[in-house]
């Protein structure tokens, strides 16, 4: 094997070289065989195409017929405002309860004790 020499910011500016000892090179090992099953895989895996625009499902906003009731000329609210926050901010209808979800009030509703 031919000696390696290294040359270093030094020994070039001084005109020297370095001498190394010789490096075993470095040998490539060859991949294990596999099986053809899992060779197909690996071969299917990179002609994947790349990956496009996500699509998203589109979000359906409130409806006007969950906050109101029309009957026929009528229009009835079937939530109450918030007390705190004023007309515009419904509460959210929790069975036992009424909440706002801008400022978090809490109203409960009434129930009449069982006879």
């Amino acid at each position: 094997m031919p000696k390696v020499e290294k040359e270093t910011k030094e020994s070039v500016k001084e005109g020297k070289t370095a001498e190394k000892a010789p490096q075993k090179e470095a040998t490539a090992k060859a991949p294990a065989p596999q099986p053809e099953a899992a060779a197909e895989e690996v071969k299917e895996e990179a002609k994947k195409p790349a990956k496009g625009k996500i699509q998203r499902k589109k979000r359906v906003g409130k409806k006007i017929y969950t906050v109101y009731k029309i009957e026929g000329e009528t229009i009835t609210r079937l939530r109450p405002f918030c007390e705190r926050c004023g007309s515009g901010y419904f509460m959210a209808d929790h069975g036992n309860r009424f909440a706002c979800g801008h400022c978090g009030f809490t109203r409960y509703k009434v129930t009449e004790p069982a006879q």
